[in-house]
């Protein structure tokens, strides 16, 4: 019988974690977050120091493995932090600041803030462009959130059709990862600028029949489209079901699990879900796989309350 994953020692114990996390982002030796040397710096130790201080060779200047992530600082035990990593990424609808403030015994402003610096961890920094070499990928909309309290619903008044809502434009590449973008707007010039920016021109894309994506697909291999306005969903290989069912997963998570996010938060909720989706199990991902993979990108992301709070995530 295999053993519950939160019992292992690095979830348990705080010096364990400290290991571990020292081994997933130093595995060629110690690195110095302050000028980026590698080599054998100096591990400070006796009573004068906490265990897995560093003095760098060359800059002497101390450091542990958290300084310059979003770890630094953080008053909460560092396996206490792997356990918040580990049920972010293995749930796969997300989870709430008040779930992880039962389960890891935190406040939940706490929590909550832990959770937007895992957010900030998971947004991924580039990973060049969708598409390519003749492939697929599907571009669509959805809209989220209150018909009349956002920003965006104040402007436009109570017109229907989404209008007043927050939109978030997605586009996927068949069989591969996502991409999710949160627009004030949805116009044939953001749709283009999205496009362009993620996707390569030696791409065929499939949209609705939104009128935007006639301008904004202009200079790719094909544009192929399916009417949902009168049923058509999918025509031969031409559907954008993959979008959808993306969106599907994303709709699910905000109403079901979050139930309110904020439009100056919506985009890093938007990163999480794109961040699990891409590391899903069907592109060979476990869940430990998908945790270290969120520990690895906490490096140069420190964020403070302040920022968090007041700073639209982009």
């Amino acid at each position: 019988m295999a053993e519950p994953i939160l019992n292992q020692p690095h979830f348990q114990d705080a010096d364990k974690a400290r290991e571990y996390l020292e081994a997933l982002r130093w595995p060629n030796g110690v690195v110095c977050p302050h000028c980026g040397s590698i080599g054998e710096h100096y591990k400070l130790q006796g009573k004068a120091h906490r265990p897995g201080v560093y003095k760098c060779t060359d800059c002497a200047s101390q450091f542990t493995v958290t300084v310059g992530t979003v770890f630094e600082r953080s008053k909460i035990a560092l396996n206490v932090w792997l356990q918040a990593v580990h049920l972010m990424c293995a749930s796969k609808k997300g989870i709430s600041a008040k779930q992880l403030e039962r389960m890891l015994g935190v406040t939940y402003k706490t929590a909550w803030f832990m959770s937007h610096r895992i957010r900030e961890a998971m947004t991924a920094e580039s990973g060049g462009l969708l598409g390519g070499g003749g492939s697929t990928v599907e571009v669509d909309e959805t809209y989220w959130g209150n018909t009349h309290q956002s920003k965006i619903g104040k402007l436009v008044g109570t017109k229907q059709g989404g209008h007043q809502k927050e939109k978030i434009v997605s586009l996927v590449e068949r069989g591969g990862k996502v991409r999710s973008i949160h627009v004030e707007m949805v116009t044939a010039a953001t749709l283009k600028e999205a496009i362009a920016k993620n996707v390569d021109k030696n791409t065929h894309i499939h949209t609705d029949s939104h009128y935007g994506y006639r301008k904004a697909t202009q200079g790719y291999a094909s544009h192929e489209t399916v009417n949902h306005t009168i049923q058509e969903y999918a025509r031969g290989n031409v559907t954008t079901n993959t979008i959808e069912g993306y969106f599907s997963i994303l709709k699910r998570g905000l109403v079901g699990t979050f139930h309110h996010v904020g439009e100056q938060h919506l985009q890093r909720y938007v990163h999480e879900f794109d961040f699990r989706y891409n590391t899903r199990s069907a592109l060979g991902y476990s869940d430990t796989d998908r945790a270290n993979l969120a520990l690895k990108g906490i490096a140069g992301k420190r964020l403070t309350y302040q920022r968090t709070c007041s700073q639209r995530a982009v």
